[in-house]
């Protein structure tokens, strides 16, 4: 057996100081139930959905009108709608403090250090709701960001919910191209971006892009101060104010929340948009709401005055997740720039002076550390450190492992995955359950998740396609400019009636977890045997001699074949006997049927802006067809390395 012993046990003691514990508990005193352990409070969960999710709407303190209704039409994926007399204001569940307490920090690399009091994020809040309305700015109307991840934006996204503007973001890395491409569909009423920004120790200007942007968008823009000369940026912008001028005629005052209905459309999050137009998926205030704190508070297990962190962007739906932490009273710890910048301690030192209690990254950041010889468990104090969390990319058992033996031993390590499609998780950790290696804990609570083959049948441990087979809170309102539903459905529904169809390649464990196998529509079929990429990259990437790989299919001679493209480490070249031992590593390690059949080095490897690669492109140069939106990389000149490659016409 390959796990015999968890990597992390609860203790009995951590188990029942878990809020997700004290749930449980409350759900027996209510509803009359006996539940002991995480698998029986899953499963009521998804057999009395009504009544588990307006537990949720009690235990964590929802403010608000829940109504009488807690699901209508629930049968029915497409129409299914929770809670729909209720009305909320998102904003006022995330300023759920007063005082001067820490709401916020901030560091931006090592230039930038920022702190904000509740008091100072509410006041901001207030005088940002008034400058909006000041210039028009009503329900439903859309504001657009190309935004660091730092307080302002926080500040300016409550004040947008506050009032029932739509809020959308991305990070200022992307490109002009990138950016109309997202928000020209959405046609927002303001434009706010910074006056630049640092990565890797290098101011990066925004001017020149920032009045492309607002002059195709037709828009006026707010220029947020942060790196280079704000008023100068606004100057060269027309129709710009700074922040400041823009909110300096109103002084601070009580923030006005406005009611709203359950549904009503709070963020609109977009596709990767690797092969096409990205996607405007919009999403509820309350789905939002509801779902995220179920997450943070239960399953993350965040308490008043705990520090949270995740390494994102304002271009990630991760972002998204980070701030709602706000609502369990946490304080959440903001990074914008390179996590190398200065040196690959930077965020380990954060963490230390500040006493994260939750630290969210991303895998190929934990293979990074791993790969760098860092190791956080000898070097710094993490002692307050009780999860961390890793998204992005399956976390392969190494990596696992890694967390345990390098940066700290008695932690909880959750391996979560989801999407921007849901603005949160289908499978992700629950502090009650053991952790395994190489596997996700579990799925979310309220998520009648499943694996199942082809022919739409249940399987265990046996690789299939992730589905939940029941409408959940988090579902997309519906896509922008989609007013039938033809996207939306086309997107999940199309494979399995009735049934939310994710996406990912998965498998059950016999420990009652999941493994992530990697994107289904990346899925290769040699012989017709489906095989997960991520079963690949965990065994080649393990080997020093390999920085990061890349897998697709080629069609060749009426079937397909296994393509390995690799970046090797500094000064190290693609000899035959490397070939032969990144073979044997992969038959050993995975299977025979996993062997590729060329194995390609390459300079770079093609990923989006939030650091995920792009198997899908990189297939679609191999084969001569064109990659529609290459705005949507980090680095999109990198395709030309795989366009018209002689190792792959024999």
């Amino acid at each position: 057996m390959q796990n015999e012993i968890p990597l992390w046990t609860p203790s009995e003691e951590a188990r029942r100081q878990a809020p997700m514990y004290a749930f449980m508990q409350a759900c027996n005193e209510r509803f009359g139930l006996s539940l002991s352990d995480f698998a029986g409070l899953h499963a009521w969960s998804i057999e009395d959905r009504e009544s588990f999710w307006t537990a949720v709407w009690d235990f964590c303190g929802i403010k608000g009108n829940r109504g009488e209704r807690a699901l209508v039409d629930g049968d029915r994926m497409l129409d299914a709608r929770f809670f729909p007399d209720a009305e909320l204001n998102f904003a006022e569940n995330l300023l759920t403090e007063s005082g001067e307490g820490d709401a916020l920090i901030f560091r931006g690399e090592d230039k930038v250090r920022d702190r904000w009091s509740w008091d100072r994020l509410t006041a901001t809040v207030s005088r940002l709701q008034q400058a909006y309305r000041a210039i028009g700015i009503r329900k439903g109307d859309r504001i657009a960001a190309m935004m660091p991840n730092m307080p302002e934006t926080i500040a300016c996204m409550l004040a947008a919910a506050s009032i029932g503007a739509i809020w959308s973001s991305c990070s200022p890395d992307f490109g002009e191209q990138g950016v109309l491409d997202r928000f020209g569909q959405i046609e927002p009423k303001l434009f706010i971006a910074c006056s630049g920004y640092w990565y890797n120790g290098k101011l990066q200007e925004v001017s020149e892009k920032v009045a492309a942007i607002t002059s195709r968008l037709n828009t006026p823009a707010v220029i947020v101060p942060y790196a280079g000369d704000a008023p100068s940026v606004a100057a060269a912008v027309p129709g710009s104010k700074t922040l400041d001028a823009f909110i300096a005629p109103f002084p601070a005052k009580a923030v006005e929340f406005v009611p709203l209905p359950f549904a009503h459309p709070l963020y609109i999050l977009f596709s990767s948009g690797t092969t096409g137009i990205p996607k405007c998926i919009v999403h509820s205030a309350g789905g939002t709401l509801l779902q995220l704190v179920k997450e943070l508070r239960l399953h993350c297990g965040v308490r008043p005055g705990d520090k949270v962190f995740y390494f994102t962007t304002c271009g990630w739906m991760m972002w998204n997740w980070l701030v709602n932490g706000l609502a369990a009273g946490a304080t959440l710890c903001l990074y914008d720039g390179s996590p190398f910048a200065p040196d690959g301690n930077v965020l380990f030192d954060y963490a230390q002076e500040e006493k994260f209690a939750i630290f969210g990254t991303s895998a190929k950041y934990i293979d990074a550390v791993r790969k760098s010889g860092i190791t956080p468990i000898s070097s710094h104090d993490l002692s307050s450190l009780r999860l961390m969390t890793s998204t992005g990319s399956p976390l392969s058992p190494e990596g696992f492992t890694f967390v345990y033996d390098g940066i700290k031993s008695d932690i909880q390590l959750a391996s979560i995955s989801g999407g921007t499609d849901i603005v949160s998780c289908f499978v992700l950790g629950n502090p009650l359950s053991p952790v395994w290696r190489g596997e996700i804990q579990g799925p979310g609570l309220g998520l009648a998740v499943d694996v199942w083959n082809e022919d739409g049948k249940p399987v265990r441990e046996e690789k299939g396609e992730l589905v939940c087979t029941r409408a959940f809170p988090s579902m997309p309102v519906m896509f922008w400019n989609d007013p039938d539903r033809v996207k939306y459905r086309a997107a999940y529904f199309e494979r399995f009636d009735n049934v939310w169809c994710h996406g990912d390649f998965a498998e059950w464990t016999e420990h009652g977890g999941l493994i992530i196998h990697g994107r289904s529509d990346a899925t290769l079929n040699p012989g017709g045997v489906r095989i997960g990429t991520a079963e690949i990259y965990n065994q080649v990437e393990q080997m020093p001699e390999v920085a990061e790989a890349l897998c697709i299919g080629q069609d060749w001679e009426d079937d397909v074949r296994v393509v390995l493209f690799i970046r090797l480490a500094s000064g190290v070249e693609l000899t035959e006997g490397l070939a032969k031992a990144i073979r044997n590593r992969i038959r050993s390690g995975a299977s025979p049927r996993h062997v590729p059949a060329k194995i390609i080095a390459v300079a770079d490897i093609p990923r989006t802006k939030s650091g995920k690669i792009v198997e899908l492109a990189v297939r679609e140069v191999v084969h001569g067809r064109p990659v529609k939106n290459r705005e949507a990389l980090a680095n999109p000149d990198a395709l030309r390395l795989f366009d018209g490659l002689e190792e792959l016409k024999s």
